[in-house]
């Protein structure tokens, strides 16, 4: 069996494979209520088998949101709502995640298919977004209110409540995100962190945020419940962000309670800048953009920590995922357009791994008719 499609345990969570399905905003919720479309759209991907099945970026509180349209799980009747999904997962044999988010300095937007356009707390559809430091992302956005220290432990409280929400509402994981340009993010960060009190300054201060809220929820989880946290491995803006950064976060979250570290990149401030080159200059978002650009990333989490890492970005096709696996660069797989393009890309990648020749991996209301048609399929060619 391939390293890919070999089960693997974190805690107290087997998953059946290394195949996981990023958490991939829909922007389709009603006052932040899973709808009709969250159930198809995830439950898909149960169906192609993915070992783990992240819901999108699922908001802590109203404010929290990406968009108006954003998934919230800040009360009791949203866990309510999203119940059925995580149940559904589970009867195909895969493991439900959820990735619990606040937007920070860049909430209060348009969803993207509407122009993404930054709404103003005076918009009907708007809200006034809070951050570190009063540092917009930048020109024409909105300017940040800076959270006082009693806002920012009453933040970790929320995380933790929604925590809490997750496990009633049937997930088996939960990823912190701290990520692009995101609350947590923008605490990490020197370019949007610009406080001079316990939550600013040096590195240590300004990880305190973010590590108060991983201890937080591992304490509120328990010791089984395997916890995820997304990094943006680099700014790759001047002064910002770096690996090394990355690596001493990384540390830090392990002796918080963290297990895997999903590594992604970019998102502090204006346009997204993923890689620098050895000069330590940004490069294009487009010449950026190459197949598993952000592996490195991962890798070097796993090399240089305790922790298990998540590789994500471009990684199109099986042998490279197997590639991935095998070589210890990632202990898992993450896919995000390339499995919205092909929901049942780990399928595929079995069948082309020679993991499933006799699609046994496939659920049993389909197995048997794709079996048939592939036997057609090699008749017609003799």
């Amino acid at each position: 069996m391939s390293t890919l499609f070999s089960p693997i345990t974190v805690r107290g969570v087997t998953f059946p494979n290394r195949v996981v399905v990023s958490p991939l905003c829909m922007y389709s919720a009603d006052d932040g209520m899973a709808q009709p479309w969250h159930f198809a759209h995830l439950s898909t991907f149960a169906r192609g088998k993915a070992g783990l099945v992240f819901a999108e970026a699922t908001a802590v509180e109203p404010e929290g949101r990406i968009t108006p349209r954003c998934l919230g799980i800040w009360s009791d009747a949203h866990a309510k709502a999203i119940r059925p999904i995580t149940d559904f997962i589970k009867s195909m044999g895969c493991v439900p995640g959820i990735q619990l988010a606040h937007a920070g300095r860049k909430a209060s937007t348009a969803p993207p298919f509407q122009g993404a356009t930054p709404l103003a707390p005076d918009h009907a559809d708007g809200w006034q977004v809070v951050g570190p430091s009063a540092e917009p992302v930048g020109p024409g956005v909105q300017v940040p209110h800076e959270m006082t220290t009693d806002e920012i432990k009453k933040m970790t409280g929320k995380f933790v409540a929604a925590a809490r929400r997750s496990i009633d509402a049937g997930f088996d994981v939960i990823e912190l995100h701290g990520a692009h340009g995101y609350l947590m993010h923008s605490f990490l960060s020197p370019i949007s962190n610009q406080r001079d009190d316990e939550y600013g300054g040096d590195l240590e201060g300004r990880m305190r945020f973010p590590l108060e809220v991983s201890a937080a929820v591992r304490k509120e989880v328990g010791e089984d419940m395997p916890l995820f946290f997304r990094i943006s491995a680099v700014d790759g803006v001047e002064g910002g962000w770096s690996m090394d950064d990355s690596v001493a976060l990384a540390k830090a979250l392990g002796e918080h309670g963290i297990d895997v570290v999903d590594c992604s990149s970019g998102g502090v401030s204006g346009a997204p800048r993923f890689r620098i080159d050895d000069a330590g200059k940004p490069l294009s978002k487009s010449s950026a953009r190459k197949p598993g650009f952000q592996v490195p990333y991962a890798e070097r989490i796993a090399k240089e920590t305790n922790l298990k890492s998540m590789a994500v970005g471009v990684i199109i096709d099986a042998v490279q995922a197997e590639e991935i696996a095998s070589s210890g660069q990632a202990d898992f797989v993450a896919l995000g357009r390339e499995i919205m393009h092909n929901p049942f890309w780990p399928l595929h990648a079995a069948e082309t791994l020679g993991d499933d020749p006799d699609f046994k991996m496939w659920p049993d209301q389909y197995g048997w008719a794709v079996d048939r048609r592939s036997q057609i399929v090699a008749m017609n060619k003799g």
